[in-house]
């Protein structure tokens, strides 16, 4: 991503958060050390209804700097989901802001996040720009899924072309979202989609529709996040969102299917060869070696990306595993939007 001179307009930075009290400090703390910022950035943080000391924590830190605005969110209206209703509270607070920029309270930025995401979107003439983070990976369920979970989609998604303008189809995250709010108050904001589960997918194909350049940029230098804590989080995070991302529920089942089949099938396949081989069986033996190059191929990359998970190597040695365990949790994913709900933070939310 480039990182010159930043543009000469104004961010606000809405950060919305449920229950955040762990997060929510660090990331606001990181967002006041941005630099060549000066008098360009404000940040909004708007609590959804907590239940622990997240307005606690925000409102301790706004008494010490100016530069932050804490709103609480009323009750949930009908039809709404919690976090674009937070949005779309701090963007009304911002009406002056050239850019709005959505952060999850468990991003940690680097203090040229903002003004090189600014420059990086002028550059390129983008009316969104959304930043991939880097992953911290703590616990056993994080380092087992999330590797997985972005393997598939990068398998299953080219970038390339969905990111063209003749594309139908958008890739974005609401981790990070930087939007021009002309372009954002044309669509509707986070109004036109109170009722997604995956408001950060929708919002971005509302803006492509309408003409607007979408874009997804890797930002894992700039920006960094642990999005759970462990199977408690994980599993309801990811049920929750897989059917989105992975473009609806028959794609949905079809990666469940297709991806653990594949993984175990990639380690069976030279057994079977070998022991077929050690019978007789000359074709075995032919068959031994191709599919011991696609077990070591399916390895290396594995391991590659436990190294550049940083978490141990052995980790890469359990994919197959990683891709039953995500499969369980999309197929779950999928019964609950076959039940019509969807649970989230103590809220259960209707589909």
């Amino acid at each position: 991503m480039p990182t010159g001179r930043p543009s000469a307009q104004t961010v606000a930075v809405i950060v919305p958060a449920r229950d955040e009290s762990a997060n929510i400090g660090p990331c606001i703390e990181s967002l006041l050390d941005q630099e060549g910022m000066r008098g360009r950035l404000r940040v909004i943080a708007v609590d959804d209804r907590s239940s622990d000391r997240t307005a606690a924590v925000v409102e301790s830190l706004a008494r010490r700097d100016e530069r932050i605005r804490f709103l609480r969110a009323p009750s949930l209206p009908t039809g709404w989901r919690g976090k674009p209703h937070a949005c779309c509270i701090g963007a009304a607070a911002a009406p002056s802001a050239d850019w709005l920029c959505f952060l999850d309270a468990d991003m940690r930025a680097r203090p040229l996040l903002i003004a090189s995401a600014m420059d990086s979107a002028v550059r390129a003439d983008a009316d969104l720009l959304s930043l991939a983070p880097r992953h911290d990976l703590c616990s056993f369920a994080e380092r087992l899924l999330i590797p997985c979970g972005l393997y598939v989609l990068a398998f299953t998604q080219d970038l390339a072309r969905i990111q063209s303008a003749d594309s139908r189809a958008v890739a974005a995250t609401g981790q990070f979202m930087l939007v021009r709010s002309a372009a954002y108050r044309d669509v509707g904001g986070h109004s036109a989609v109170r009722s997604k589960i995956c408001e950060d997918l929708e919002l971005a194909r509302l803006l492509k529709q309408r003409g607007y350049r979408v874009l997804l940029q890797d930002g894992s230098s700039l920006l960094s996040t642990r999005m759970y804590t462990g199977w408690s989080t994980l599993w309801p995070g990811f049920a929750k969102n897989l059917t989105d991302m992975l473009g609806g529920p028959l794609r949905t089942l079809v990666t469940a299917i297709a991806a653990p089949v594949v993984a175990w099938t990639t380690v069976a396949l030279p057994l079977i060869d070998l022991a077929a081989c050690q019978s007789g069986s000359p074709w075995a033996c032919i068959a031994f070696l191709p599919a011991t190059l696609a077990l070591a191929a399916a390895l290396g990359i594995h391991t590659a990306g436990a190294m550049h998970f940083r978490i141990p190597l052995w980790y890469g040695l359990l994919f197959p595993v990683g891709y039953t365990v995500g499969a369980a949790i999309a197929l779950d994913g999928l019964r609950w939007r076959a039940l019509g709900r969807v649970r989230w933070k103590g809220r259960t939310y209707h589909v």
